[in-house]
């Protein structure tokens, strides 16, 4: 019996859920949960090579399921669990280590932007790409919808599992590939980046209506183009963030605005604030629903945890028979 594709993808509980990772990982991935077999997981041991704050951890790990239950995740559709809750992660990720040589890692260039922005340098940090590698190998996963800056992190992963073919015989890793959405890739934040918890430019997901729409008008970040003339359109963080809510007529509209002149900034903004309110109320209603029954969260990462150690069981005992380790 063939085995349907499997689908991988993993979320950081390191705070508030923001539109970058609804668009770059949970959109994509309640999509693809009808197309193959899904395996999601909360990716706290990634959180922590930037916080040691064990109350906030538990806390961001329950609201991030909460929010991912709430964003369309059907737990009858996907394997939902905690990447702590599968220890066969670590040892593969060791296994995978011997193997990967430290330029490969060097290359990274997610750990010189933490870096560079602040972040403390640590081995985790540094070796985040192995342990992400682990995550995918784990589950023999065929395709990981990942954002764009997450794009080298699975080359690294591809390299590690042929790395591992190459050594220890072909079939000991199964060679994944990666899904991006490239009109929604990189998502921009309030300041025009890349929006980022590591950069302080989200807009969350879920929260209080005055809160959300205040910080849309206070915090994106506009040039001092006089009202009545045209506005620039290409870079523009209010239109890049626009398109993801609006529907295709109303994104023109407001781009023919800009290009008219006659309107200011406020008028784009206020726009904006009324999409992106709009478009998560259905999820916001579902997450009232969840928040509701304490219980059912719980049952639904204990289920995944027991469904994904099967599946990571099957896998590490391959490789270690593999390595020599049994």
């Amino acid at each position: 019996m063939v085995r349907r594709m499997r689908i991988l993808t993993g979320l950081q509980p390191s705070g508030k859920l923001h539109v970058g990772n609804y668009f770059g990982a949970m959109e994509p991935a309640v999509r693809l949960q009808e197309q193959g077999e899904a395996f999601y997981f909360i990716a706290d041991y990634h959180a922590m090579t930037s916080s040691q704050d064990p109350v906030a951890l538990r806390e961001n790990v329950r609201e991030l399921a909460i929010d991912f239950l709430a964003c369309g995740l059907d737990p009858e559709k996907a394997v939902f669990f905690r990447q702590s809750a599968v220890p066969e992660v670590n040892e593969l990720a060791w296994i995978l280590s011997t193997l990967c040589p430290m330029g490969l890692l060097e290359k990274c260039h997610s750990y010189k932007d933490k870096v560079a922005k602040g972040i403390s340098p640590n081995h985790a940090l540094f070796a985040y790409p192995a342990l992400m590698a682990a995550d995918i190998l784990l589950y023999d996963s065929n395709l990981v919808p990942v954002g764009k800056d997450q794009k080298q992190h699975l080359e690294v992963t591809r390299d590690l599992a042929v790395k591992l073919n190459e050594a220890y015989g072909e079939g000991t890793a199964t060679l994944p590939d990666a899904i991006i959405r490239e009109d929604t890739a990189v998502v921009p934040g309030t300041d025009g980046q890349k929006m980022s918890k590591s950069y302080h430019n989200t807009l969350p997901i879920f929260g209080e209506e005055k809160a959300l729409k205040k910080l849309i008008m206070k915090e994106i970040v506009t040039d001092s183009t006089p009202l009545e003339d045209p506005k620039p359109i290409e870079n523009s963080t209010i239109l890049g963030l626009y398109k993801l809510f609006a529907t295709p007529e109303a994104y023109q509209l407001l781009v023919d605005q800009h290009l008219s002149g006659g309107f200011g900034y406020g008028h784009f903004k206020k726009d904006l604030a009324e999409a992106y309110w709009n478009y998560f109320a259905p999820m916001r209603a579902r997450r009232e629903e969840i928040t509701a029954d304490p219980g059912y969260v719980d049952a639904v990462l204990k289920r995944g945890a027991e469904r994904a150690r099967e599946e990571a069981s099957k896998v590490l005992t391959r490789v270690r028979k593999a390595v020599g380790l049994v």
